[in-house]
C-alpha cells in the first residue's frame, strides 16, 4: 500500500510504502528526488534523478519517503543532481554529518536545507510548455548556460527534462481517468502514437499497463 500526505513548505510530498512480502516495484521518472529510510534495516538512501524505469525490490515492511520537488537537490544534499542520475546512494556518502533516526528527523533535515533558485523553478516551469530555446530566452540564459544549470540542478539536460516533465503530467492525467486521446494532446504530445511512445521509452510498458492497479 502507498499512501501519500502533504508536506511542509518547499517539500513535494511525503510518503509511505507497505508490503507485506517482498515486492517488485516499476519506479518511473517524475523530475523528483527522494530521501528514503528503510527503519527494518536503518537504510536512509537517496534516489537520484531516473532517466528511465527502475525496478526496485521492496522489502517487507513500511519504507518512508520524502519527495523534494524538481530542482531542490543539490541545496539539500550538496552535489550536482546528475552525480547521482539513476543511482541509489546511502545519504552517508552525500552529507557524512547527517544523523537521522526518524521520519521526522528527515522531514527536518530536507526542509531545513532545500532552495530552489528562482530561475531553477522558471525553467521548470517553462519547459512544460515552451521549447528549449524559448524557455532559455525566456529566463535570460544561453542555451549553454541552461544545459549547465540543467544538469546541475535536474540532473538531466533541458530535452531530456522537458520530456520527464511531460511524461509525468500525462501519467497523472491517465490516473485521473483522462482518455488517452486527451492526455496525448493536453500534456502537449503531437498525437497519441506520440504519447505511445514516449510512455514505452521512459517506463519500459505502455500506458495501460503502467496505470493497472
Amino acid at each position: 500500500m502507498y499512501a501519500e500526505r502533504p508536506a511542509p513548505a518547499g517539500l513535494a510530498c511525503l510518503w509511505t510504502r507497505t508490503v507485506a512480502a517482498p515486492t517488485v516495484q516499476r519506479v518511473v521518472p517524475d523530475g523528483c528526488t527522494d530521501l528514503m529510510w528503510a527503519p527494518a534495516t536503518g537504510a536512509l538512501f537517496v534516489a537520484g534523478p531516473d532517466t528511465s524505469a527502475q525496478l526496485a525490490v521492496v522489502a517487507p515492511g513500511t519504507l518512508y519517503g520524502v519527495r523534494l520537488p524538481p530542482g531542490a537537490f543539490t541545496s539539500v544534499f550538496g552535489v550536482p543532481a546528475h552525480a547521482v542520475r539513476d543511482l541509489r546512494v546511502p545519504l552517508s556518502e552525500l552529507v557524512p554529518a547527517a544523523r537521522l533516526g526518524s521520519f521526522s528527523e528527515m522531514v527536518a533535515f530536507c526542509a531545513s536545507r532545500v532552495v530552489v533558485d528562482p530561475a531553477v523553478a522558471a525553467t521548470a516551469s517553462l519547459l512544460r510548455s515552451v521549447d528549449v530555446a524559448s524557455a532559455a530566452w525566456k529566463i535570460g540564459l544561453s542555451s549553454r548556460q541552461l544545459r549547465r544549470r540543467c544538469l546541475d540542478a535536474f540532473g538531466y539536460p533541458p530535452k531530456v527534462l522537458q520530456r520527464v516533465l511531460r511524461f509525468d503530467a500525462a501519467l497523472r492525467l491517465a490516473w485521473d481517468g483522462v482518455p488517452f486521446s486527451s492526455v496525448a494532446f493536453e500534456a502537449g504530445y503531437a498525437d497519441q502514437a506520440h504519447l505511445a511512445r514516449e510512455v514505452r521509452a521512459l517506463a519500459g510498458v505502455s500506458l495501460g499497463q503502467l496505470i493497472r492497479p
